[in-house]
């Protein structure tokens, strides 16, 4: 099924539950709950809180889905809500260090590229991108993994498109730091 024969499928579902169909909303929740499982479970790193938060995000999408007016935007809607109640969660439980340099000079960053990664680094990507910020995490997650565009990710997180392009490029960077350290330790061995 293409992406627009799926956003058709979900808006048609969207528009049924809020009329009362509880089938279409049981299919609603079933196809963004693997998602977003994934997304908050890549924010946390803990399998019990993330399914914690996946149960209160999917309350309030049920509690809120009636006051949701474009059904197009339902799945970005949906990540919105779960960055919220991941991010007061992360914050709660003094998890929350932002890492955010100072973001006036760099609102004029240019875009940076979508990048290709080699398989010896997809490999490792996990354990890497666990070590980044909360805040660049999210980043990250959302535009390469769930290939949201830089836009749709500021929204999703509500901050501005400055600061997500440099939530991205710093977690490029890190990224880019640590991968260099993981191989220069691995030729050192060698």
């Amino acid at each position: 099924m293409t992406d627009e024969a799926k956003s058709d499928l979900e808006s048609w579902w969207v528009l049924r539950a809020q009329s009362g169909d509880q089938a279409a909303l049981d299919e609603l929740l079933k196809s963004v709950q693997e998602p977003l499982y994934r997304y908050i479970f890549s924010l946390v790193r803990e399998q019990p809180l993330a399914e914690d938060i996946l149960q209160e995000v999917l309350m309030r999408i049920y509690r809120k889905l009636g006051w949701l007016r474009e059904p197009r935007v339902f799945r970005a809607w949906t990540y919105q809500i779960a960055t919220r109640e991941t991010f007061r969660h992360l914050k709660r439980e003094r998890r929350w260090q932002e890492q955010i340099r100072d973001e006036t000079d760099l609102q004029m960053m240019p875009v940076p590229p979508r990048e290709e990664f080699a398989p010896d680094l997809l490999a490792r990507l996990p354990q890497l991108v666990a070590k980044l910020s909360p805040a660049s995490r999210a980043v990250i997650v959302l535009y390469y993994l769930h290939e949201l565009s830089l836009d749709e990710t500021a929204a999703v997180l509500s901050v501005p498109i400055g600061t997500v392009k440099s939530r991205l490029a710093y977690g490029l960077e890190s990224l880019r730091q640590q991968f260099h350290k993981q191989e220069e330790t691995s030729t050192r061995r060698a």
